[in-house]
């Protein structure tokens, strides 16, 4: 009903004279390109494609059909977006991962010369972050939504259909599988693997890697079960301390005296 309701999103008709396009770009038909948008060289924009004001596209990167940008967008080089892709203002994609080798004189960058491919039906959220590779792709499966605030990290993979609720942050090299559910504030270490339909609690800390199926809560992250029974156990601390204290003061005043020794 909502959908019936909806107004129509107003397009820029056609190509602005006040946009900056690149060389060799490659147009499909009824592209919308707003003021102020700087488009690289070699970029392919598929039929329907809709770039708002202030966006910002690198060389090579192609965008599918249907596909609606939101104002303020930064997609950098080389990155593939997919068809009927949306995306929110304020979000980058493909900037550099983090990745440094320490040495003495100081913390040594590692040239991250991956990219960051969408596929189909993906939508992110207003400023969220989505980092190339280091080497090869940062990939976010079809049908994936995120929130506003998420940042995904070089070379995580995201499975079909997958929910990443707002200020969900994933380190590096994470697999997580298909109609995985990562609720607000969620953490996840590097170099796990989710497997699919894992759901994760609010504000949890992932260290480990979660077998699919699972519910999990708490950091660090147990099953949802087990951890529903520990913070039910959790307000009791104070008063069992206090018991746990009474009955030892009365298991030492039972407990037999040592003889005294005798006067020389």
């Amino acid at each position: 009903m909502a959908a019936l309701f909806a107004p129509a999103l107003k397009r820029w008709p056609g190509i602005s004279d006040q946009s900056c396009l690149g060389r060799e770009l490659t147009l499909g038909r009824e592209v919308s390109i707003a003021p102020l948008v700087f488009i690289g060289d070699r970029v392919r924009l598929e039929d329907g494609v809709t770039v708002m004001p202030g966006c910002f596209l690198g060389d090579e990167v192609h965008v599918g059909a249907g596909t609606l940008i939101y104002p303020n967008v930064t997609i950098l080089e080389r990155c593939r977006i997919g068809r009927g892709c949306l995306i929110h203002s304020g979000t980058v994609i493909g900037a550099d991962g983090f990745g440094f080798v320490p040495t003495p004189q100081g913390n040594v960058k590692i040239p991250q010369l991956g990219t960051v491919v969408l596929e189909d039906e993906v939508e992110i959220g207003a400023n969220c972050t989505i980092d190339r590779g280091a080497l090869g792709e940062t990939r976010i499966g079809q049908g994936v939504k995120i929130d506003n605030l998420v940042h995904l990290a070089h070379n995580v993979t995201v499975g079909e259909n997958s929910l990443l609720v707002a200020q969900v942050g994933v380190s590096g090299s994470t697999r997580i599988g298909r109609r995985v559910m990562l609720a607000g504030q969620v953490g996840l270490a590097g170099h796990l693997e989710v497997g699919d339909g894992v759901r994760v609690g609010a504000q949890s800390g992932v260290n480990h890697s979660v077998p699919g199926g699972q519910d999990v809560s708490g950091s660090p992250a147990r099953p949802h079960k087990e951890w529903l029974q520990i913070m039910g156990h959790l307000p009791k601390l104070p008063d069992l301390y206090q018991r746990l204290k009474r009955l030892e003061q009365q298991v030492a005043e039972l407990s037999p005296k040592p003889d005294k020794e005798p006067e020389t």
